[in-house]
């Protein structure tokens, strides 16, 4: 069964850097597609990195030139390097990929994970 777990939040000081991965398990055949998610609390969940089939990143306006996603496909893991942080990135951070996997024949499918929790003291 095929099942996304992000890791790599915590607690970190304004100005710090985090990187988060997101990691596929089992037959993952090829990521597709990639999204970063946040969601802080009392807030609902907003969109922060995305990285599309046709490998153009997109950034929410208030992460773009701090944050980065990026890939590394050998290990069916995907990453968000996270520079900068202030106290307003404080928030749970889900994954979210299009995956080609094979389960009884080649599929695409859409995985999320559980969430990974991210909190910058001022």
């Amino acid at each position: 069964q095929v099942q996304l777990v992000e890791s790599g939040g915590g607690l970190v000081q304004a100005g710090g850097s985090l990187r988060l991965a997101c990691t596929a398990s089992g037959n993952v055949y090829k990521i597709n597609a990639m999204e970063w998610y946040r969601q802080a609390p009392g807030k609902p969940r907003d969109l922060v990195a995305s990285l599309p089939a046709d490998g153009n990143t997109n950034y929410a306006p208030s992460v773009l030139g701090r944050f980065t996603v990026s890939t590394a496909n050998a290990q069916n893991t995907m990453y968000l390097q996270m520079n900068n942080l202030t106290p307003e990135d404080t928030a749970v951070y889900y994954c979210t990929a299009g995956l080609t996997v094979i389960e009884g024949g080649i599929a695409l499918n859409v995985y999320s994970g559980q969430g990974t929790e991210v909190t910058v003291s001022s």
